[in-house]
């Protein structure tokens, strides 16, 4: 057994349809973000006691949280409004507010620059409105935007080639983008499997883990360029994240609604832990081997730790 359920966290109710998305913890204020979508607010929860403290409001379709322990900043997307917010993250004092592309989603963050890479899902009707939006911390400003091949979905950064890698629905794509060049398209990876959707690194191993609505979980190798199959997953996944110490991925499966756990060095399941139907999304605490999975039914979060 991997996970072990410690408890749940009782969160508010859902004021409309939308229920929960992207998560993400601060270690240095032991605060979870929760965008919780439907309420048009981000639930901040004590990760060190696992009790729900407050929501931040106002937050207009709010999908994306990222957190930067680095530079102590939360970063949301705030796909009903067309924003981004930046957040003093402990304190939730409101940065700046910006205007971005049409529904964003996807961030990334590059501390040492200072670069908020903003994936901007976009708007069908629009022609070249997928896109992503370079955010500039020193002067609160966009300072860029790049024509993506389709619809994005998550992204990630990578400190040591110093690049941004974003996943494409359609065509099924990762593509990077250079930090200190962020005008266009660097390289482009060809995903074997329909609909990249969570996406996380390895930085160590130099591997991207890409979670496909397929049923498929893919390592892309960034020094290589080879793409391998790791294994087959429950069902059409979203968020993945990889735990570095014990080398295992967590995939969110809604649909039947369980968390998959993956030994990715052996590419083999190590269990599927049921969750509640529904629940696609997740948050890890790397520093605690604590995993927490959004219950959109019964607007909870399940606690697991990692042993």
């Amino acid at each position: 057994m991997s996970l072990r359920l410690l408890g749940s966290i009782d969160l508010p109710a859902h004021a409309k349809e939308g229920g929960f998305d992207h998560a993400a913890v601060h270690h240095g204020s032991s605060r979870l973000y929760i965008a919780h979508t439907s309420n048009d607010d981000v639930d901040v929860v004590d990760s060190a006691s696992d009790r729900f403290r407050h929501s931040m409001h106002g937050l207009k379709g709010v999908a994306g949280v990222l957190v930067s322990d680095e530079r102590d900043l939360l970063f949301t997307a705030n796909r009903g409004e067309n924003t981004i917010g930046i957040f003093a993250a402990g304190g939730e004092q409101q940065v700046a507010r910006l205007s971005v592309g049409i529904r964003p989603n996807g961030l990334a963050f590059d501390p040492s620059l200072g670069l908020l890479l903003v994936a901007n899902v976009g708007d069908p009707d629009v022609p070249n409105s997928s896109t992503v939006s370079l955010v500039d911390m020193d002067q609160k400003a966009v300072t860029g935007t790049v024509v993506l091949p389709g619809r994005p979905r998550w992204a990630v950064y990578d400190e040591v080639k110093a690049a941004f890698y974003v996943n494409i629905a359609d065509p099924p794509l990762i593509v990077g983008i250079d930090a200190n060049h962020p005008s266009e398209i660097r390289e482009t990876f060809a995903i074997p499997s329909k609909g990249p959707h969570g996406l996380d690194l390895d930085s160590r191993a130099r591997q991207l883990f890409c979670a496909c609505d397929e049923g498929k979980l893919v390592a892309v190798h960034l020094d290589t360029g080879e793409v391998r199959l790791i294994g087959n997953l429950s069902g059409p996944p979203d968020v993945i994240f990889f735990n570095r110490a014990l080398r295992r991925a967590y995939v969110a499966v809604g649909s039947p609604g369980v968390v998959d756990v993956f030994d990715v060095g052996r590419m083999k399941v190590l269990e599927t832990v049921p969750t509640e139907k529904g629940a696609h999304t997740l948050a890890f605490d790397h520093r605690k081997n604590k995993v927490y999975a959004l219950l959109p039914a019964t607007h909870r979060a399940a606690v697991f730790q990692d042993d």
